[in-house]
């Protein structure tokens, strides 16, 4: 079946999200965030991008954007390679990180605009990864708060107010744009790594660089934890779910 054209944007505003192929962990740790993060911030000073938002949660990442000197595809295929380059590296591992086909949106309207932004806010919370929108690390509500970073501010505060930003990003609403990710799974990836980290005391990700033996034993280990699927276990791994299958 043929895929569907994207629909073009009049704004030339995207809401975007990258996935981990097979829904697998892209961040598992700090120093994977970071770099992240500073790929963006270099990519947006060659390309000339507008960014209004992001958050990065463990195995996907939404880029709230504006595309300007450069295609969107173009834009995102300059991150996406610069990370799995890096990232592969550092993992010892090799193959695609991301799937093939990014998601994307057309944002077309102020309002929706607004709502895109705090939907994306709100990942962390609606994912139990926090309390409160604004202790998490990894999103660009802190930007919009302290007035600093990576983040192009004007336009979101403008059309939402500075006066009401705070109060319109911590409504609780049932926001859902692009996919409920947050309905996926009764226990998160990013819980799941952690837990295996404490347990294990070995990095999820890095399951997969152990030998054979080693890491099958890690692997059925893994699977006795409260609230795992092998699905799961693979995403949160690398690890083909064939092989944890086969366990």
């Amino acid at each position: 079946m043929p895929r569907r054209a994207r629909v073009k944007s009049s704004t030339g505003i995207y809401h975007v999200m990258l996935r981990g192929i097979n829904k697998q962990a892209i961040f598992s740790d700090d120093e994977d965030n970071e770099k992240f993060l500073y790929i963006l911030e270099d990519c947006k000073a060659i390309s000339e991008f507008e960014l209004y938002g992001y958050c990065l949660m463990g195995n996907h990442v939404h880029l709230l954007m504006k595309e300007c000197k450069e295609p969107l595809e173009l834009v995102l295929k300059r991150i996406g390679t610069r990370y799995v380059y890096w990232y592969n590296n550092k993992y010892a591992r090799i193959g695609h990180l991301f799937q093939d086909r990014y998601r994307s949106e057309a944002v077309e309207s102020d309002p929706y605009f607004s709502v895109v932004l705090r939907y994306i806010h709100q990942n962390p919370k609606k994912a139990a990864l926090c309390k409160l929108i604004s202790e998490y690390k990894w999103s660009s509500y802190k930007n919009y708060i302290s007035k600093s970073g990576i983040i192009d501010t004007g336009l979101a505060l403008e059309i939402i107010g500075k006066s009401n930003f705070e109060s319109f990003m911590n409504e609780d609403k049932d926001d859902i744009c692009l996919d409920d990710t947050n309905q996926e799974r009764r226990v998160s990836d990013e819980e799941i790594a952690a837990i295996i980290e404490k347990k294990l005391k070995v990095k999820a990700i890095m399951i997969q660089n152990e030998p054979k033996k080693a890491r099958n034993d890690l692997l059925r280990e893994a699977l006795r934890i409260d609230g795992i699927s092998t699905r799961q276990l693979s995403r949160v791994t690398g690890i083909s779910a064939n092989i944890i299958w086969a366990l």
